[in-house]
């Protein structure tokens, strides 16, 4: 699997190109087009859909519902990434989704606002801004707001903190906390706040 961006960074648009039979998993309602004879399967209203290329390869176009960027994110199989919740556009099997327990120490049995994948090749990310990218060196830190954050490499340290501990915090949208970070490392983040 390849992918092409373009009509970045205001309306990002993924060209996500596919071998022979290979497969991806993305938002039925963000496909727009595709080459012919590309299948479509569904399992309910709610789950992603899952696009396979016929014997001969095919591409499909991916945008998100709203205004923003894509950011294709390759995985080297590894090292995996937390990601923000609902930033994934489209993913092919080889990259999953799983429990990983620095997000289960951080959130405990709450769904929190982050999720944890790993595997190889490319997982399309679709954010709200152009995105952002700091590189941190060893032990330098950074403060970043849940709703900027994009994405991290789980072998950066990070830590959830409240900004007023008096005041609302929720850990499935991150309202009133904020995310401390140190290096080295990579962060990923979205210049405009997720919706």
């Amino acid at each position: 699997m390849q992918v092409r961006t373009r009509h970045t960074p205001a309306f990002g648009v993924a060209r996500v190109i596919l071998g022979p039979g290979e497969a991806v998993q993305a938002p039925g309602e963000s496909m727009f087009a595709s080459s012919f004879g590309l299948t479509e399967v569904t399992n309910g209203r709610r789950s992603p859909s899952v696009f396979t290329a016929p014997k001969e390869g095919g591409w499909l176009d991916l945008a998100p519902s709203g205004a923003g960027d894509v950011y294709p994110l390759e995985f080297d199989g590894r090292t995996g990434w937390c990601v923000a919740r609902h930033a994934v556009l489209a993913r092919p099997a080889s990259v999953r989704s799983d429990p990983w327990p620095g997000l289960q120490a951080m959130f405990g049995a709450e769904r929190g606002f982050l999720e944890h994948y790993a595997g190889t090749g490319p997982l399309v990310l679709a954010c709200a801004g152009p995105v952002d990218q700091f590189q941190l060196a060893a032990g330098e830190l950074i403060s970043v707001r849940p709703g900027h954050l994009l994405a991290y490499p789980d072998t950066v340290q990070c830590r959830l903190r409240a900004l007023d501990p008096s005041g609302q915090q929720s850990i499935r949208t991150g309202e009133g906390l904020m995310l401390d970070f140190a290096g080295p490392g990579t962060l990923l983040v979205q210049a405009r706040k997720s919706r």
